[in-house]
């Protein structure tokens, strides 16, 4: 599998819904170059599921931040817009994500999640006798995260299997460090965050930093 990183997120405008119900196209592409923002991107499997609700919870209530740093936040999944919208109007308490307000891709035809390579498919068989593919697996995606830059290239990208949750505040520390790459042209050494010491990116920039640290 090919890493996305260093790359151009790919250019493709995929169904969206919102809070409101209405249903639009997004390419993440293009909102990060017209918008001149960062994105992050994240994918769940299944609505209506265990995991998924607290990390869209858990982004939503970082929105502020990540608007500090001219971040856009998107939800995907494979679910129609149609679901989308009933979990959207699901309230907390009954396992909903009602109060979320970012847009959420509905890659139902999976075109997007098929480039990117995040599905859960552990065998795909053609059927002569139906001319069908048959897919083994759950063929919904894993918890991938992108994060793209304003020149819509992606700088971040991790997966995590089923059952194990994201840790928002990382993707914050992340954005936070490409950040002052961006404006200092410093590197970031092992966790960083902001406020403290950056490194020269050079042997006696390791050096110096090593030896006060």
């Amino acid at each position: 599998m090919a890493t996305a990183v260093g790359k151009q997120f790919p250019d493709l405008a995929v169904d969206a819904m919102n809070e409101m119900g209405d249903t639009f196209k997004v390419n993440v592409l293009e909102e990060a170059k017209n918008k001149k923002k960062k994105v992050v991107l994240f994918w769940y499997p299944k609505d209506f599921t265990f995991v998924c609700p607290t990390e869209l919870h858990a982004f939503q209530a970082a929105i502020g931040e990540f608007e500090k740093r001219n971040t856009i936040v998107i939800g995907a999944s494979c679910d129609t817009p149609e679901v989308h919208f009933a979990w959207l109007s699901t309230s907390k308490d009954n396992g909903g994500i009602e109060g979320v307000t970012y847009p959420i891709l509905a890659d139902s035809n999976r075109n997007l999640s098929s480039i990117l390579g995040i599905l859960d498919i552990t065998e795909e068989t053609y059927d002569e006798a139906t001319g069908t593919v048959q897919v083994v697996g759950d063929n919904v995606t894993y918890r991938a995260t992108y994060l793209i830059d304003e020149d819509g290239k992606v700088f971040h990208e991790g997966i995590n299997d089923m059952p194990v949750g994201r840790n928002v505040n990382e993707y914050l520390r992340l954005i936070d460090a490409y950040a002052h790459v961006q404006s200092h042209g410093e590197v970031c050494p092992a966790n960083w965050e902001e406020g403290k010491d950056a490194m020269k990116p050079n042997a006696k920039g390791t050096a110096e930093y090593l030896a006060s640290h």
